[in-house]
């Protein structure tokens, strides 16, 4: 025993002394461990033992300041990825360590031997605690020869991100929440101003919080399967709850394994979920909350104004400029420093007050007792600390020290309290009322000459005015006495039927004041229903002819972009499986289309929860199921140019009144030009539950993402059921059920008792094409030339076998949880999701 213990001695002693002989001690460490006796510095990393996580220092960003972090990022991502930071608060400069000290604490020394960050546990840990990196992306602080004996974890700890397996709650004993807090910027890892946090009442739901104090946004309640603001939160992941007598808590799993996901709160207040497969190593927004940047409070940061553009949506208060370029979450600066209250100091300038017209008043103001606007600006000029200062009749509120989320208002918003800043008078606008005098005596000169002149100018402006009404008179046909049935042909003054200033569109162009005739000035009576793009009304024409007319909507998330790309593309479309567009009305307010009428709406009325369900026999469903296959096979081989429709989805596809289905919505679709096949977008769009694998995770498309949408679409005909309404099942979707069916062979049990008797071979058949659609490798899935092949093809004739669709991951509630589930449905199928992101 002697002899071995003084073997193993020497071989460590021999170790220590080969490491210090080259140089570096520290090129000992293991790949994913740290022990006792060895350091981590500069360019060393450790990498957990499947190569996913790494941990070492790193400069943030673009910064030029050479700030040094302890962190853990993704590994092999071109884009770093950090997921934790250890001193986000204390940075660091060149030559640090990261060590074990002699009580067993995980210690960050700086070059001067000072601890900048600990594990800060008090007990002193054995001589052979460890430090390793999992591939969960969690450091842990553990005993060697124990493992599961776990002392301090970084998941305890979490920075901004929110891993699998990761928990976020609160303990019941100390009261300390665990919370997601965002960085200050991209370059700057410091704690910035939002974060995530789970509520302590009996709802238990997670809050995004702004300065750890306003609450702008709400998960709702939790009901064992879904959070009620957000239930497409469980489209990619399976949520657990766990409440015990010390703590509570969420964590999560990802369904698929092939896919990494996380949730991130960003330096704007967002909270992402992002998501990649293993193989591609680049994120993609899965969904963003909340859905608006305008709900998200201080969005602008100080002095700032959410100004509602897309392209730019915050601007300064006049007088300021935005501290740091393309970075709002340090809101604005003054551009002239005033002087405070009455002194005389030579510090910044006297000042004034000057009114900001159109906004919204900001958060957070004092009362003051004062009596009129007079007495509420002296409160705000005997503060030095004040900035600004409103009085609306009755009461007056000023602010101290910052301002935070003003917005802009409509100019016509009736009882707007108005808002004065406080400015250095450079910034003041100028004054007018030193020139009043001088205006009146330029008026009174000008006043004889504007009445000799005046005759000339009325009859320039009557002849404008006249040419001006007979053009807009011929810019827009009437509507109601339109005859569709002609309309190839030149009109009486044969004029061809496309505006001259929108010539690409080749449709006839309808004046607003007819098309509000046709539906009786939008009347709610003519209201047919509402989608993304806003709401669509039933016209009719003095020939008798119905017309349906889809007018975007001012809230709509789609807007002209989407409006232009229907009009381009279905107008040059001529299919009997796709909607006919019949004309548009564009007006400086106004977009609208015009379609054929379809009396029997849409699919997703007969199909899911409709009292007419019976009217889809066997028969009628088969029409459908091949209609739409030879609408989408048009699209993608025989029209003019190749489309991919980018939203298949039973609501998209509407029933004439023989029940021929036609698809429809085209605001989505792209175009591919030559042999192009497949392409990448930062812009992901469509429906959860259609939206292929690679399409949702990583933004590639191609005909493939169609038939994809064409997969689920034939399972839901054939079952009744949609796709996504398996809440309270073991089954995460309607593939999940139709695969678990199939594989065991009783997939005749998949179809709709409500077709009555049906053929039992056509149905497996329909079920078999649908199942080869919906295969999570694209290159498996046949084309639509096939498709229809197949579903026409002698019954006799055997089909390929299908592979596991993707998204049927099974899953189950946790028992660990506490929470008690009653029976209901639950369903995200008619949620569109659209992350706006600039082309």
């Amino acid at each position: 025993m002697w002899e071995r213990t003084k073997h193993t001695t020497n071989l460590i002693s021999i170790c220590v002394f080969l490491c210090f002989l080259l140089g570096n001690p520290c090129l000992c460490i293991g790949g994913d461990t740290l022990s006792r006796g060895q350091s981590l510095s500069g360019t060393q990393t450790l990498i957990s033992k499947d190569g996913i996580f790494e941990l070492g220092f790193f400069t943030p960003g673009s910064s030029s300041s050479q700030n040094t972090y302890l962190g853990i990022w993704y590994k092999d991502f071109p884009e770093r990825t950090t997921v934790w930071v250890a001193n986000r608060e204390t940075p660091l400069r060149q030559d640090s360590t990261l060590e074990i000290a002699q009580n067993g604490n995980l210690v960050l020394m700086s070059h001067d031997s000072d601890a900048v960050w600990s594990t800060n546990l008090i007990s002193t840990l054995p001589d052979t605690v460890e430090a390793v990196l999992l591939d969960s992306g969690n450091l842990i602080l553990r005993d060697g020869p124990s493992p599961s004996t776990v002392f301090w974890q970084s998941f305890d700890h979490p920075t901004d991100t929110w891993l699998p397996g990761a928990s976020l709650g609160f303990d019941k004993i100390t009261g300390r929440a665990q919370r997601l807090v965002s960085w200050k910027n991209a370059d700057d890892p410091s704690p910035g101003m939002f974060s995530v946090e789970m509520s302590q009442d009996q709802v238990f739901q997670f809050f995004l919080r702004w300065n750890m104090s306003t609450t702008y946004w709400r998960s709702g309640a939790w009901n064992g399967i879904v959070f009620g603001s957000v239930p497409e939160i469980s489209y990619l992941t399976s949520f657990s709850f766990v409440s015990s007598e010390r703590s509570t808590y969420y964590n999560y799993t990802v369904l698929n394994r092939a896919v990494l996901s996380m949730f991130v709160i960003n330096a704007l207040g967002e909270f992402e979920q992002r998501t990649s497969l293993r193989s591609h190593h680049s994120w993609s927004p899965t969904y963003v909350l909340p859905k608006n940047q305008s709900d998200i409070f201080a969005f602008c940061g100080a002095f700032g104004v959410f100004a509602g553009s897309t392209s730019n949506p915050c601007t300064c208060l006049h007088g300021f400029t935005q501290t740091r370029p393309n970075d709002w979450s340090a809101g604005c600066s003054r551009t002239t420093l005033v002087q405070c209250g009455n002194s005389n100091s030579t510090q910044g300038e006297k000042y004034g007050f000057m009114e900001v017209p159109d906004t919204t008043l900001p958060a957070n103001p004092t009362a003051h007792p004062a009596r009129n606007s007079r007495g509420c600006e002296l409160a705000c000029r005997q503060s030095c600390s004040c900035t600004a200062y409103a009085f609306n009749g009755s009461g007056c509120s000023v602010w101290e020290g910052d301002l935070f989320d003003t917005r802009n208002v409509s100019s016509n918003q009736d009882n707007k309290q108005r808002l004065y800043i406080k400015l250095a008078n450079s910034d003041l606008p100028v004054d007018k009322g030193k020139w009043k005098k001088m205006l009146v005596v330029i008026v009174a000169v000008l006043v004889s000459s504007f009445v000799i002149v005046s005759g000339g100018f009325l009859g320039c402006f009557y002849t404008r005015r006249t040419k001006q009404k007979e053009v807009k008179k011929e810019s827009g046909e009437d509507l109601l006495s339109f005859d569709f049935n002609s309309s190839v042909q030149p009109n009486d003054n044969g004029t061809v039927l496309r505006h001259r200033n929108h010539a690409d569109f080749d449709l006839p162009m309808f004046s607003y004041a007819s098309v509000c005739a046709a539906t009786d000035n939008f009347s709610p009576e003519n209201k047919l229903g509402e989608g993304g793009f806003g709401p669509v009304y039933k016209g009719k024409l003095l020939n008798g002819q119905e017309i349906a007319l889809k007018r975007l909507s001012k809230k709509s998330g789609q807007g002209v972009e989407e409006f232009r790309n229907e009009i381009l593309l279905i107008a040059k479309l001529q299919h009997r499986n796709l909607v006919r567009l019949l004309g548009c009305c564009i007006d400086p307010d106004e977009s609208i289309l015009i379609y054929e009428y379809m009396p029997n709406k849409s699919l997703d009325f007969f199909l899911f929860g409709s009292d007419k369900e019976v009217i889809l026999d066997w028969t009628t469903r088969a029409r459908i199921v091949e209609g739409i296959a030879q609408g989408l096979l048009y699209l993608h081989e025989y029209s003019r140019v190749r489309i991919i429709h980018r939203d298949l989805k039973a609501s998209n596809i509407l029933l004439d009144e023989e029940m021929n289905p036609k698809i429809s919505d085209f605001g989505l679709a792209r175009i591919f030009g030559g042999n192009d096949s497949r392409t990448y977008t930062k812009r992901i769009v469509g429906t959860f539950g259609y939206m292929a694998p690679e399409y949702a995770l990583q933004g590639l498309f191609s005909i493939q993402s169609d038939v994809f949408s064409f997969g689920v679409l034939v399972l839901e005909i054939v079952s009744g059921k949609r796709n996504t309404g398996f809440y309270l099942t073991d089954t995460l979707n309607l593939l999940g059920h139709a695969w678990e069916l199939w594989v065991s062979g009783r997939g005749a049990e998949l179809v709709d008792p409500a077709v009555g008797c049906s053929p039992a071979s056509a149905a497996l058949r329909y079920i078999n094409v649908g199942l080869l659609c919906v295969q999570e490798n694209p290159n498996d899935r046949p084309n639509m030339s096939s498709v229809i092949s197949m579903l026409s093809s002698e019954l006799s004739t055997p089909l390929p076998a299908p592979k596991q669709p993707a998204f049927s991951t099974t899953t189950a509630v946790s028992s660990a949880s506490v929470v008690n589930i009653s029976a209901g449905k639950y369903s995200v199928n008619g949620l569109t999701v659209s992350a706006l992101q600039p082309r």
